[in-house]
């Protein structure tokens, strides 16, 4: 339950501190006073999404602030552990903090500055805090979306949209599981659809591909590509090419080295070193610093006559020989139309070649993946077919128990020959699925308000009164088995009036058994019944609208009950029914605990 609620300028709330108690808490006041204010503080807490535009003109920022009690509530407290966020003697103190200062988007953000669902949309930043901590906004819905549930107003308008049915019935039924299930096997089936139609739609072009690919691929193994082979052939060509002229230069080399010339040429370069040679050894007697002079010219001698040796060898090895020139140029030719088409080096010619080689397996594997698909289509087909029948099941069953149930509820409400039936139609899938994300039946509501009347849709005949009270009864029954929860309220006893508002209070203060109710009404005899009355004016200081809200409490209560009753003009008579409603009604309300730990003053701005 929330034991304070503290706003600061939201809207024309200056500032605020509400203490709610336990059971049913009523909210009473003229219309635009600013009840509805109140509520929109409560969504905030709830991570509903913020506006900017609700900071009060004139202040930087919107605050509100609850104290939390959570004791009784094992699912919450564990989920806040797992964020590493404890209650202090189950005490949680949650905050939301709107900005008006522009962000940098279109979007609010987190506490981390990353964008958040729930977040301010028209400029502004959101930021929330649980028990001390900054939180992402999303957290708020996470965590207390299942427990504070607020009912505006409109909602009851939603039992005239069908599509809201199923969810009703699948809530009382309890068969979240089998929708689940069979929301999650019908995206599953339509996304492997999808993905099996698109391989079928592109096996032509897919097979043109393989195609071409494949006459690649066989060009590029046809030619035999070995690395090192260019620079090879690239070398042997210019020795083919070029074999006249090597041998020439070698055989004119060999000539200058050996003599071999002709006689008008004298003796060669060998000759030459070997008579140098000899002359210096004759004339080592007369000094033998001439022997070290010699050696080395027999040593150039040695060098000299090999390279001879070898550069003759050379010449006669010189192959000039046409038709191996030519088969290397036509080698050659081959490869240079491998380079214009698929990398100029080697190394990129062979990857090339490992690129397409990759990508023809992917495709000759696509045939395999649409048999694969087809596979997984007709098993999840029959998977969703089932789900779809236990979910239909369900509902046949809990459609029964539901009409039942609402109808003995109705009965309490002043409709005593109320019919409530729950339609199940088969809906018809024009994708040829077994069933839609959300059943293989459409739920439709039936209302006969009297004895005597077919049962029609809610849409067609239920009065503004009469959807109220199907309303109202739908979450008695809902809410029957649960407990700790926060329900708010906002004027669901609009268009009722006598003795029927009798019935919806005490329908109200039922579900306040169970729940902390939070009612925002404009009957006395709901207001009456609450435990918690808390009355909302709206008044001016200086310059400026303000509105405040204030628990009532003896002769107060008897005064607001009175005006609620009587209007303008508040008679002996309208109090002394006042003080009958309340006689009648609730005990004299008590104010609840307040906590021994007040929670802190918001925090500053963030600039």
């Amino acid at each position: 339950m929330i034991e304070r609620l503290r706003i600061r300028d939201l809207a024309i709330v200056e500032a605020a501190d509400i203490e709610l108690g336990p059971g049913l808490n009523a909210l009473t006041g003229e219309t635009g006073a600013g009840k509805s204010i109140v509520l929109g503080a409560l969504a905030l807490l709830a991570g509903a999404r913020a506006d900017a535009e609700a900071v009060r003109e004139g202040a930087e920022e919107a605050h509100v602030e609850a104290v939390f009690r959570t004791a009784g509530l094992p699912a919450l407290e564990a989920a806040l552990r797992e964020r590493g966020l404890e209650p202090e003697d189950g005490e949680l103190i949650v905050s939301r903090t709107v900005s008006r200062a522009a962000a940098a988007g279109p979007r609010g953000e987190d506490a981390g500055g990353a964008p958040a669902r729930g977040s301010v949309q028209r400029g502004g930043r959101s930021r929330a805090t649980i028990a001390g901590r900054l939180v992402p906004v999303s957290a708020l819905a996470e965590l207390f979306g299942d427990q504070l549930e607020i009912s505006s107003q409109h909602e009851s308008q939603r039992l005239r949209r069908p599509e809201s049915h199923g969810w009703l019935l699948d809530a009382f039924g309890g068969l979240w599981e089998h929708r689940r299930s069979v929301e999650k096997g019908h995206a599953a089936l339509r996304a492997v659809r999808a993905e099996r139609e698109s391989l079928e739609a592109a096996a032509a072009e897919r097979a043109g591909r393989r195609d071409f690919l494949a006459f690649q691929l066989g060009e590029i193994d046809a030619a035999g590509l070995s690395p090192g082979e260019l620079a090879t052939l690239g070398a042997e060509h210019a020795r083919l090419a070029h074999a006249e002229e090597l041998r020439s230069a070698a055989t004119t080399a060999v000539a200058a080295l050996s003599g071999e010339a002709t006689a008008a040429d004298g003796p060669g370069a060998v000759d030459l070193v070997a008579t140098a040679a000899a002359g210096l050894e004759e004339a080592i007697g007369y000094d033998d610093r001439l022997g070290a002079l010699a050696e080395r010219l027999r040593a150039i001698y040695t060098d000299l006559s090999d390279a001879a040796r070898d550069i003759e060898r050379y010449a006669d090895a010189v192959d000039v020989d046409p038709a191996r020139r030519a088969d290397v140029e036509e080698r050659l030719a081959t490869l240079e139309k491998l380079r214009r088409k698929y990398g100029r080096e080697e190394a990129e010619i062979l990857a090339r070649r490992e690129t397409l080689a990759a990508e023809l397996v992917a495709l000759e594997s696509g045939d395999e993946r649409a048999g694969a698909l087809a596979r997984d289509e007709e098993r999840l087909r029959a998977a969703l077919a089932r789900d779809a029948a236990a979910l239909s099941a369900g509902r046949s069953e809990a459609a029964e128990r539901l009409a039942r149930e609402v109808e003995q509820r109705l009965r309490g409400l002043e409709m005593p020959e109320a019919q409530l039936v729950v339609a199940l139609t088969p809906s018809a899938t024009a994708d040829g699925l077994p069933c839609g994300p959300g059943g293989a039946e459409q739920v439709e509501l039936l209302l006969s308000a009297n004895r005597g009347e077919t049962p029609r849709p809610l849409r067609r005949i239920a009065s503004g009164g009469e959807l109220s009270r199907v309303f109202l009864a739908l979450q008695g029954v809902l809410r029957r088995t649960e407990g700790g929860m926060v329900l708010v309220f906002d004027e669901v006893d609009a268009g009722v009036g006598g003795r029927t508002a009798d019935r919806v209070g005490q329908a109200l203060a039922e579900l306040a058994e169970a729940h902390q109710v939070l009612c925002i009404t404009h009957l006395p005899q709901v207001a009456a019944l609450a435990t918690t009355h808390l009355r909302v004016a709206k008044g001016a200081r200086g310059e400026r609208t303000v509105t405040r809200v204030e628990m009532l409490v003896g002769e107060e209560r008897v005064e607001e009950l009175a005006r609620m009753a009587g209007g303008a003009r508040v008679t002996a008579a309208t109090r002394q029914h006042a003080r009958e409603l309340l006689a009648a009604g609730a005990p004299p309300p008590v104010r609840s605990r307040r906590s021994s730990k007040r929670a802190p003053d918001p925090p500053s701005p963030v600039r």
